[in-house]
């Protein structure tokens, strides 16, 4: 017992640690979004990225100690997922360029709210009043920070509220992989996938900007390992425990993201998104609570809340 509570600790530090990388990224991203469009930095994301997902798939002992084969069947669902991906980064790689990092990124935490939603038409799965309340409850935390119908409100607030969207989706549709299939082979063809979309979309709206300097290319390469490397930390920590014991903890990057942005951008959007932000971790828990108590074993019937 001692044992697997070690682990489920060392396996929340290392999700933490990739809410540290996702949020490094997104202050690269915002720091060149001046220089790069966000489809440029997409594509570049993408193709530095494949290398962490190439070192998590050697990773994977079943992989390695079978044909090692690259082939699935599930191809198409994993160009899907690939291109949901792809234009869940361009809008809100877009939106951090044009809004306070903080609000771009917790507005990016109603993916949990819009799991829960589109695991209704996609999986079939029987949601609760007690998950349908969360997601309510999340979606008013939204509305209060983009405020509609007031001078507030812009479009661009809505970009990182798509990106959660389809972040969400490549999300649910990820449980639709044969379970033989090792998770980091079914990731690394959606990120081959979501490569190829980036790279044709920068083209088709306008090519690739000549590379600055050195240091922007550096910054280029740190990116896509961040991203990547985030990546693979979560691949490594949903395999050491439980994903209901990690959920709870993914809401430190909201703090994080505050702190970074005030930090390197001297920003600090208190007013934008309290109480708002306060609902969509509020509602984002609730469906964490629910979903751990249904993975329970049952001691007596009771009926699905």
């Amino acid at each position: 017992m001692q044992k697997q509570s070690d682990k489920a600790v060392l396996a929340i530090l290392i999700s933490i640690a990739a809410l540290v990388l996702f949020d490094l990224m997104g202050l690269i991203i915002k720091h060149l979004s001046g220089r790069y469009s966000a489809a440029e930095l997409s594509a570049y994301r993408n193709l530095f990225g494949l290398v962490p997902s190439l070192i998590a798939l050697w990773m994977t002992a079943s992989w390695r100690k079978g044909t090692r084969s690259l082939r699935i069947r599930q191809w198409k669902l994993a160009a899907v997922r690939g291109l949901s991906v792809t234009f869940a980064q361009l809008m809100f790689y877009l939106s951090l360029g044009i809004m306070a990092f903080a609000t771009a990124t917790t507005i990016s935490y109603t993916t949990a709210i819009f799991t829960t939603a589109l695991a209704v038409p996609i999986l079939g799965e029987r949601v609760g009043w007690v998950r349908w309340l969360a997601v309510a409850i999340g979606f008013v935390g939204v509305m209060m920070i983009l405020q509609p119908g007031t001078d507030a409100f812009t479009w661009a607030l809505v970009l990182p509220v798509a990106a959660a969207f389809l972040y969400a989706f490549s999300g649910v549709t990820a449980r639709l992989i044969d379970p033989e299939v090792p998770t980091p082979l079914f990731n690394l063809h959606s990120s081959a996938f979501a490569a190829v979309g980036s790279f044709c979309l920068a083209l088709a709206v306008g090519g690739f900007s000549p590379i600055a300097s050195v240091e922007d290319l550096a910054f280029i390469v740190l990116m896509g390992m961040f991203g990547g490397s985030a990546v693979l930390c979560l691949v490594v920590a949903y395999r050491m425990t439980e994903p209901s014991n990690l959920a709870p903890f993914s809401y430190f990057g909201i703090p994080i993201a505050f702190a970074l942005g005030w930090l390197f951008f001297d920003e600090a959007p208190v007013d934008d998104l309290w109480p708002g932000a306060l609902l969509i971790v509020i509602g984002g828990l609730m469906i964490v609570y629910r979903e751990r108590r249904a993975r329970r074993p049952l001691q007596r019937p009771e009926t699905r809340s």
